[in-house]
């Protein structure tokens, strides 16, 4: 059972976005400092910004990109508005005069997925996790109320996109001698997430199943997403893009940190309940020694409290 009102509000975010309502300034993204990095042979990132998600530019937070084949190109995530997808469209085709054929979305945060339609022209086939159509469908309406303005005018439930073709475990794609292994996880950060390895490069694409630097935010369930960074760091990987912070050249030692916070979250969080503690008292103590670790605290760190909260009270 949720106590307080504070639970309440701090919950009631809307359909599992975890994150806030905000007024959408014009982006930086949009111009002409839109930046892309080779990261590897073929393999170009856009870095997004560690704004607060109240600031200007909220919808350039995300990391972004695409790799390069001998046929044809895959984006993985398109960014958090209409604005930043068509900027990182326009620097692709400054990159390569070869065409889409794949947009591949991590999960379904809106700051992954609203520049998808930037990519909607009929000839890229969208993919996703099994459960992100779902999730799309519960959040459409949600992004248009509170992200309208990072949609073209007016805001459509149409412009969110939905996959076309979906994983529900693995699925291989080719881009011409570039085969790219994409998986679907079991509930970790989201219900939807999906990894996507290079394998010419054994570059992976983590999506949210790794923050640096950033808080990272549970929207999903935190012992599942343990549980998903011990596979994830088995992985045979060179490099790791993850959905927000810097490239990991060890991807092993970069999920560390992440999982010493989710791990600290769990514990003091159960210990708060079996004390009898209140969701405001949690909030006020659980993991606070990870405090200094970590970007954009005070906005992240009291949702995931609740969430966790919430979850252990009714088991």
């Amino acid at each position: 059972m949720i106590r307080s009102r504070l639970a309440r509000a701090i919950i009631g975010l809307g359909a599992g976005i975890w994150m806030p309502a905000i007024a959408s300034p014009a982006t930086a993204a949009a111009a002409q400092d839109f930046t892309l990095e080779p990261v590897a042979p073929g393999v170009f990132v856009h870095f997004g910004r560690p704004l607060p998600l109240d600031a200007p530019g909220h919808d350039d937070i995300a990391n972004i990109g695409f790799i390069v084949g001998s046929r044809c190109v895959a984006v993985i995530d398109t960014g958090g508005s209409v604005r930043v997808g068509r900027a990182l469209r326009a620097a692709l085709a400054r990159r390569t005069p070869k065409p889409v054929c794949y947009v591949i979305n991590t999960h379904v945060h809106v700051d992954h997925v609203l520049g998808d339609l930037a990519f909607e022209d009929g000839h890229a086939s969208f993919i996703g996790h099994g459960a992100l159509p779902a999730a799309i469908a519960r959040n459409r309406r949600y992004f248009m109320k509170n992200y309208g303005d990072d949609m073209d005018q007016p805001p459509t439930p149409e412009q969110v996109v939905a996959p076309d073709r979906t994983v529900s475990d693995t699925l291989e794609l080719d881009l011409g001698e570039r085969p790219l292994r994409l998986r679907a996880w079991p509930t970790a950060h989201t219900d939807c997430d999906l990894t996507v390895l290079d394998e010419k490069t054994a570059t992976l694409w983590t999506g949210d199943l790794l923050f640096r630097e950033r808080l990272p935010a549970v929207d999903g369930d935190v012992g599942g997403w343990l549980g998903v960074i011990d596979e994830l760091a088995r992985l045979p990987a060179k490099r790791a893009i993850p959905g927000h912070g810097p490239l990991a050249a060890d991807l092993a030692a970069a999920l560390q940190p992440e999982r010493r916070y989710l791990r600290t979250l769990l514990e003091d969080v159960q210990r708060e309940i079996d004390g009898g503690e209140s969701l405001q008292h949690a909030i006020e103590h659980a993991a606070q020694a990870e405090k200094p670790q970590w970007l954009l605290w005070d906005s992240t760190h009291p949702r995931n409290v609740t969430r966790v909260y919430q979850q252990l009270e009714w088991k």
